[in-house]
Formats: structure tokens, sequence, C-alpha cells
């Protein structure tokens, strides 16, 4: 398959360095910034830049950008894309780009109209940090937006075949309902907790625990800015949920209320023990 990447940061090039060491594919990319372009040839992100001469022969583009620079990235490009080809986007949420992608087919009907988001990335941003197996044993979300059941099972094999285990088909509005859990409110505690005084302190006397907490307290802000603001409806009732639960331990400890602090420590652990089992899938 020839596949075409625009925006060559962390997924996009790891994404593009799997195809390639795949071995079955032409990987053409672009990105805004001409150094990161070359770095992406050099480093085997990309077999060669995308041009106006080659983009007629590319299967499937992939816009791995900010969230609300998809529209104007994809109808730089659809004009030139063959029929039948596929146009996909690497982003963060989802109900924005469906609105976006239901707009451009019917302005383009003859292409295929697919969301995805891999659930993979590092505490670390940028092509320095792109790995060729960062997608290895992930899951990837797909939103299908205007694609039938061929180009579907086309692009979940594409998927098995460059290391995911799983192609996981969504709607948009449950897509970001579930990323605003799984993903940004993690950012945000994370983000919160190491504001601590205490974090500067740590040393020698941190493990596992803190390591895990504070991973993802490192991100870039530009981009988790923008996801966040615009899943803010989905996203505060989660953070206002967290808040909620969190002001019953610190009740527990006001009052020293043991059995009551107990009986919290153990509902989470026992939810936790049941849903790793995989009770409530």
């Amino acid at each position: 398959m020839n596949v075409a990447i625009i925006g060559l940061g962390l997924i996009g090039a790891s994404f593009g360095k799997s195809l390639i060491k795949n071995g079955e594919h032409r990987v053409y990319g672009y990105d805004i910034n001409p150094d990161v372009l070359l770095k992406a040839e050099l480093v085997k992100a990309i077999d060669e830049p995308l041009t106006d001469d080659n983009i007629d022969g590319v299967d499937l583009l992939i816009i791995s950008v900010y969230p609300r620079s998809f529209k104007s990235v994809a109808k730089k490009y659809l004009e030139k894309m063959r029929d039948g080809a596929i146009l996909m986007d690497f982003c963060g949420i989802k109900r924005g780009i469906e609105k976006d992608m239901k707009e451009l087919s019917l302005e383009y009907p003859n292409v295929n109209f697919i969301g995805a988001h891999p659930m993979a990335g590092r505490e670390f941003s940028g092509i320095d940090r792109s790995i060729s197996t960062l997608f290895e044993k992930a899951t990837c979300v797909v939103v299908p937006v205007k694609a039938d059941l061929f180009v579907l099972e086309k692009v979940r094999d594409l998927f098995l075949s460059v290391g995911f285990s799983e192609a996981v088909f969504s709607t948009a509005y449950r897509h970001d309902e579930i990323i605003a859990f799984t993903s940004q409110l993690c950012h945000i505690v994370s983000n919160a907790f190491i504001k601590s005084p205490m974090a500067s302190s740590h040393f020698g006397f941190s493990a596992g625990s803190y390591k895990d907490l504070t991973r993802v307290a490192r991100l870039n802000p530009e981009m988790w800015t923008e996801l966040m603001i615009d899943n803010r409806d989905l996203l505060k009732d989660e953070l206002n949920g967290l808040i909620e639960r969190l002001s019953e331990y610190s009740s527990a400890l006001e009052s020293g209320d043991e059995q009551k602090l107990y009986d919290l420590l153990k509902e989470g652990s026992d939810l936790k023990i049941s849903i790793d089992k995989g009770k409530f899938r």
C-alpha cells in the first residue's frame, strides 16, 4: 500500500517507521518544518517526501496534526487524491473531526473517510523520540465516517500488520467520552500531582508508584490544551467526579474515621481487581 503521512511528530513518524519496518508499504510524508521532513528521510520514517507529482498514487493519506488544523490540511490534498483512496486522521479527539469529515465527504464523495486514534504514546514528543515499536501490542480506535466494510477491513489489517494487537471500532462520541477518562483526566491528575512542594524532595524516597503517577505530567501543553478544551464537556464531568470521590478520602482523614477510609480503599482495590479480570468488559 502507498501511505502518506502529514505531520511527522512522535505518532506520525513512529507509524512511518513501523510501516517501513514491515516492508510491504511505500511511505510518503510531509511536515511543515523542513528540518523535520529531512530528518524523516534520514531516520527511515518515510521513503520520500509527498509531492504534487506522487500524491495521486497514494492509497491512504493520514493526517497527524492538531485537531483544529485537520480540515484546512485535508482540503489541500483531497482534490489531488485518486478515487477510492482513504483519508484518515490520527487526532486525539473525534467529534470535531467527524463533523469536518462529513462536510468534506459531500465535496469529495469518491474518497473514504475514517477516523483513527492509535492508543500509544510516550511522555516525549517530536520525531527525535519516534520509534518503530511504539504500536506493538497497542490498540487503535477506529471511527468510520464514510467507508464500506471492505475498506474498514483493509485498514484493520494494516494496523494489525504493523504490530497493533487490535482495532476497536467506535463512534466519535463514545471515543471522546472514554478518552476523557483514560487519557485526558490522567494527564490532568499527573500534572497537578507533580506540583506538590514535596515533588522536589522525592529523591531517595520514591519508587514505582511515584514514577507511574508522574510519567505523563511531562506533556506538550499546546496540544493538550487544545484537546482538553475541545473535549471539555466530557472531561469536566470526569474531573468533577474525581474531585467528589477524593473529597470522601479527605473527609475520612479529617475525622480520623479508620473504618471509612478502609472501606474506601477496599472498594477501589476490589474494583481494580474486578476490572482487570474482565468482569466489566
